[in-house]
């Protein structure tokens, strides 16, 4: 991997890359490393962010925060360790995690009396009760709620925390599935069922606005199937993603309760007649798997390609000169346009490393996905002209610098909206709706993508398509009207269509 990352700092790096259609997970692999986002570390599936992929995280994480503090949540923090049976009382809930959990017994490690240069556990100093590292935070927020919640007055509850969660996968890629990852997680309590409702679905359309506004990724809509549910839920709500190789995604999902942890931790409060009833709640999330959904989405066989409103760098500025004096000369020219694109908010990095070359510049700000690149030398100052460089189109266009201001601030509008546009005909183009299983199968292997079709809506016929395809019921769509037909499996009679697909 080494090898490959100095290879694709070359000039001519994009013919080093692997391509998407020779090999879809190198691909994949190589832009993580070479766009220098994340790399594994010493702990087996787990990963380091590093800090131009963290920068990416920050700038999801803060609109997200911001549009979870525009919909009146606040945030707050919980505990790592769930004591083992606070996160039994809810059974469905563990029972979906429980071959995912990790599991401290000890507290305390001690020299080993036969090799003082290791340490073992100390027998004496095992836990009077085992404590689960959070897989994900339902069982400790709602027996802490039971101390928070007495009266209608006290509702709703309307918390978000962001934390690390821990899932011992077994077959990891960085960012997609990793045994630690990094994630918001929101948990809301309500006097009624409807209120409760109402929540879930607001939350996954601020889910949905913020993939299709900010990531420039359209997402279908929907609910989950009884099977793909979230342990625990009476209801799952998702954004479902389709990557470039034609499988789905699942970008984030909202949860309705129902009243099953309200029951499990007995948290009931006393309603306006003063009579006890049981609290209502919601559970709603996305993690560090939105930045490989935002890689797989966007990017090309030349690199990382990136949104302006997500980029870390939205403009970069390459000087091309000789000497010290050409390289001031550039600038004390360019300064002020800085500056103006400073105040508008635009992020605008001024590339003056005397150590790389400008090709090596051009390659390295490609590969990492910058959105424009401004080319100036000593002629451009002559002839008051900056060559502007597109990464969602790799074209180059030569402009008066008396308009450079307006144009950047116009093309990073465009290609937000361009990179929009172009994922959305990919998506539209690869949904194919079929009538029989034969078709199924077919598209399937030979195209993939979404496949719109009639399901009997029994578990038996999806877990026999999962079986014999691996395709799953990705959603069914918000969108998708009540339609009567037969089910593409079992021939059954059927009232509604759904998404199937192959996913991630």
């Amino acid at each position: 991997m080494l090898v490959i990352k100095q290879q694709l700092y070359q000039k001519n790096m994009a013919k080093k890359l692997t391509t998407r259609a020779d090999n879809y997970s190198a691909w994949y692999n190589e832009i993580v490393a070479g766009a220098d986002l994340a790399e594994h570390s010493a702990v087996r599936g787990c990963m380091v962010i590093k800090p131009y992929g963290f920068a990416i995280w920050e700038k999801m994480r803060d609109q997200l925060d911001h549009m979870f503090k525009e919909t009146g949540h606040q945030n707050a923090y919980f505990p790592l360790f769930v004591p083992k049976s606070l996160f039994e009382a809810e059974e469905k809930n563990a029972e979906g995690f429980a071959k995912e959990c990790a599991v401290v017994t000890h507290y305390r490690l001690k020299t080993d009396p036969n090799d003082s240069s290791k340490l073992v556990v100390d027998p004496n100093a095992k836990l009077e009760e085992e404590l689960i590292v959070r897989p994900t935070s339902e069982a400790i927020i709602w027996n802490t709620y039971r101390g928070w919640i007495e009266s209608y007055r006290d509702l709703p509850i309307l918390i978000n925390q962001w934390a690390n969660v821990v899932r011992w996968e077994m077959r990891t890629r960085l960012f997609l599935r990793t045994a630690e990852f990094l994630w918001q997680e929101g948990h809301t309590a309500h006097a009624t069922k409807a209120e409760a409702l109402e929540e879930s679905e607001k939350m996954v359309n601020v889910y949905s606005e913020f993939a299709q506004n900010w990531m420039a990724m359209p997402v279908i809509m929907g609910s989950k199937s009884e099977s793909e549910r979230f342990a625990g839920a009476d209801e799952t709500f998702t954004i479902e993603a389709l990557m470039q190789d034609g499988k789905a995604l699942q970008a984030g999902t909202s949860h309705f309760l129902g009243q099953n942890f309200a029951k499990a931790f007995d948290v009931q409060f006393t309603n306006k007649e003063g009579k006890k009833e049981l609290v209502w709640a919601t559970s709603w999330g996305v993690s560090t798997r939105l930045m490989g959904a935002l890689i797989m989405t966007h990017s090309d066989d030349l690199g990382l390609v990136l949104p302006p409103k997500l980029a870390p760098i939205q403009v970069v500025i390459v000087p091309i000169y000789k000497g010290e004096e050409q390289l001031e000369a550039i600038r004390s020219h360019i300064a002020p346009l800085i500056d103006s694109l400073k105040s508008a908010g635009v992020s605008v990095k001024f590339d003056d490393d005397d150590t790389k070359k400008p090709g090596w510049k051009f390659a390295e700000h490609e590969l990492k996905g910058v959105p424009l690149r401004v080319a100036i030398g000593n002629r451009d100052l002559q002839n008051g002209t900056v060559e502007i460089a597109r990464r969602d189109l790799n074209t180059k266009e030569t402009i008066e610098f008396t308009d450079a201001f307006s144009t950047i601030t116009t093309r990073l509008e465009e290609i937000q909206e361009s990179l929009f546009n172009r994922a959305l005909d990919f998506c539209k183009e690869n949904i194919t709706e079929v009538v029989t299983f034969e078709e199924f199968k077919s598209v399937l292997d030979k195209k993939g993508g979404f496949i719109l079709t009639h399901w009997d809506g029994t578990g038996e016929t999806e877990e026999a398509i999962k079986k014999e395809t691996n395709a799953t019921i990705r959603c069914i769509p918000f969108d998708e009207a009540p339609l009567k037909g037969k089910c593409v499996y079992s021939g059954a009679e059927s009232n509604q269509r759904v998404i199937f697909a192959k996913a991630y």
